[in-house]
């Protein structure tokens, strides 16, 4: 493959996979924050809207502005909060196009990593967060192994292929959360680990929504069809399938909050 870029432009194949996820550790995540209600949100990096909906379902927010560079996500986004006072905007978490002091609380879901610039990227999330704001995100646990497609990525690697990781997977930890956090100059920063679970009704459901993975769709297509039964073969023997054939699989993330 010549394009060796992670690219999230299906809203419906993310949400079959990733979005879901997102939502159970968010659901964790928000449990932990116990931010205020009625708050003037920002989510950079929203993506389809699975954790800017969790917002409304959750912490019952005044407004929400989502950002996000792929408008094929926003267009699910926006179909999904219809109705809801959620307002989404094509762009980049570097610049972000709203004034210092805009929000009482600032999230990244999922996102930092993918931010070539991660120190810049928060720099901004404090500009634009008022004082006092809560600046927070979440990340998968990607050198812990907490990635939800994990045992795909380690079996490929047994194939000769290196998968596609996030760019800048090395903020993924919490000690280099704590350090991002801590020199961005926020204060009162929190972290935690994340530990969440999904069953699926059996291997192949789980196999199927591993498609809605960005950073694996792509190798799955380049791989000649036999080399993709052989890979798939290596992954079902090492899941934990049950007696009725479910399977039932853990993910991890890592979180950090600060206030401006």
């Amino acid at each position: 493959m010549t394009d060796r870029q992670i690219r999230f432009d299906d809203g419906e194949a993310y949400e079959r996979f990733m979005g879901k996820w997102s939502r159970l550790a968010g659901d964790v995540f928000l449990e932990w924050l116990k931010p205020k209600l009625k708050l003037h949100w920002l989510d950079v990096g929203c993506g389809n809207g699975a954790f800017t909906e969790l917002l409304f379902d959750r912490v019952d927010p005044r407004e929400v502005h989502g950002i996000d560079p792929s408008e094929g996500q926003l267009a699910y986004a926006r179909t999904r909060l219809k109705g809801r006072n959620a307002t989404f905007h094509l762009g980049a978490a570097t610049p972000l196009p709203f004034p210092d002091g805009s929000f009482d609380a600032v999230v990244m879901a999922l996102v930092l990593f993918f931010v070539s610039e991660p120190e810049k990227g928060l720099q901004e999330m404090v500009r634009v967060a008022k004082p006092g704001a809560a600046v927070s995100a979440y990340v998968w646990d990607i050198f812990g192994g907490g990635f939800p497609a994990e045992p795909i990525i380690d079996e490929m690697r047994a194939f000769g292929i290196e998968p596609l990781r996030p760019p800048r997977a090395d903020v993924s930890s919490l000690p280099e959360l704590q350090r991002l956090w801590s020199s961005a100059g926020l204060n009162s920063i929190s972290t935690r680990t994340i530990e969440i679970e999904r069953t699926f009704e059996d291997f192949d459901d789980w196999w199927s929504s591993a498609r809605g993975a960005a950073s694996l769709a792509a190798m799955f297509d380049a791989m000649n069809p036999a080399d993709l039964e052989k890979l798939k073969a290596a992954v079902r023997r090492r899941m934990s399938i049950g007696a009725n054939g479910e399977v039932r699989h853990r993910a991890q993330a890592n979180a950090v909050v600060g206030t401006k």
